[in-house]
């Protein structure tokens, strides 16, 4: 689509190995003219290839008995290390990159020697990275532009801006699992601080839900399924990770989560996709509150997560449809249990589903109003 303008934000951090990588693999696909559309914020963080050994350090670390953490799943893709630097404010930039390339050179030696000396097992070729990031400012300097004031220049002349978010709200650093988590906001928030949009531009929230819930990699999973029906819903659902390819663990739709992003992001209204994938269940359940062992009820999402270890959930339970939903193209066709599925999340959340997901294809998608 040549009239989109492809444009990655201060809130994404990038590695440009990885990069321009993924730029030739799309070229070889037919990809034509991205360099007169592609933009890169000059305040978005470079990812180094330390930062990636780093990350399976500390991985290695964690699963250690004795650590007192437990290991996270990360990708290991240097997303935590980099937003170490960042945090830490000796991260480098893409503006550090293309401007005085002598102050990058010695900066970039610093924060491998930081590294080194809290990793003494780390090996970095200093000398291959700075030839190699010398290249690399050459190529970048034609893509990267002020992100604040590119982006107000298209709110301000009427185009479209669609955000895309990478990961779900329950990976957010600040509201989601943590420590099971990813390294910045992905909730609503993350609009504003990733691309420096003034939140007075926020319209419409609308929060994209699964008819059921998933999860990959280690973390709290109160209503995770580890039996047949589980197994079904991660191969009807061909549920895997896309960074890793690691299958996700499924469960019932977890309306406390709901709950908690809700107030969180504030929806006015959701998405339910993946409706079809319950069509073979006879009954299906949906996970309504949290209960400790004393009987009390976990009236809010906890902040730590060790609450989650010693809880039994609360189910509402609904009878199954056992049909075909997968061809149904308004509200009205679908069977009534699936209506009365839907009705019921909006019910327990108290926010209207607009859209319902019935399969992969863009005509799957119901509008419900």
């Amino acid at each position: 689509m040549p009239f989109l303008s492809p444009f990655q934000g201060n809130g994404v951090v990038v590695h440009l190995g990885q990069f321009f990588e993924e730029i030739e693999k799309n070229e070889a696909k037919g990809l034509k003219d991205w360099k007169d559309r592609l933009l890169v914020s000059d305040r978005s963080h470079i990812v180094f290839d330390f930062h990636q050994s780093v990350d399976g350090l500390q991985e290695q670390e964690r699963s250690k008995d004795n650590s007192g953490t437990k290991t996270l799943g990360t990708t290991k893709k240097g997303i935590g290390p980099c937003y170490s630097s960042k945090a830490g404010r000796h991260g480098l930039r893409m503006a550090d990159l293309l401007g005085n390339f002598s102050v990058f050179e010695q900066r970039l030696r610093n924060l491998v020697d930081s590294h080194k000396r809290m990793f003494p097992e780390l090996q970095v070729d200093v000398e291959e990275e700075v030839a190699k990031y010398k290249k690399y400012a050459e190529r970048m300097r034609p893509l990267v532009t002020n992100s604040i004031a590119y982006i107000h220049k298209c709110l301000h002349s009427n185009k479209k801006v669609l955000v895309e978010g990478a990961n779900a709200a329950m990976l957010d650093i600040d509201f989601g699992t943590y420590p099971y988590v990813t390294s910045s906001n992905c909730t609503i928030g993350g609009v504003c601080t990733g691309l420096g949009i003034s939140p007075l531009y926020i319209g419409e929230v609308y929060g994209v839900v699964k008819a059921y819930t998933t999860r990959v990699g280690v973390g709290p999973f109160p209503t995770e399924l580890k039996d047949g029906i589980g197994e079904l819903l991660q191969k009807r659902g061909a549920e895997f990770g896309v960074t890793t390819g690691r299958p996700r663990r499924c469960g019932w739709l977890d309306v406390v989560l709901l709950r908690h992003t809700n107030m969180v992001n504030g929806y006015s209204a959701i998405a339910l996709t993946k409706l079809d994938i319950l069509d073979h269940l006879k009954e299906l359940k949906i996970g309504n509150a949290y209960i400790r062992r004393n009987g009390e009820k976990i009236e809010h999402f906890p902040a730590d997560m060790g609450e989650l270890e010693d809880i039994t959930v609360e189910y509402i339970t609904l009878p199954g449809w056992e049909e075909d939903t997968s061809q149904c193209r308004t509200f009205e066709e679908l069977p009534q249990n699936a209506r009365n599925y839907v009705e019921k999340i909006e019910e327990l959340i108290n926010v209207p589903v607009k859209w319902i997901g019935v399969g992969k294809s863009r005509s799957s998608m119901i509008t419900v109003f």
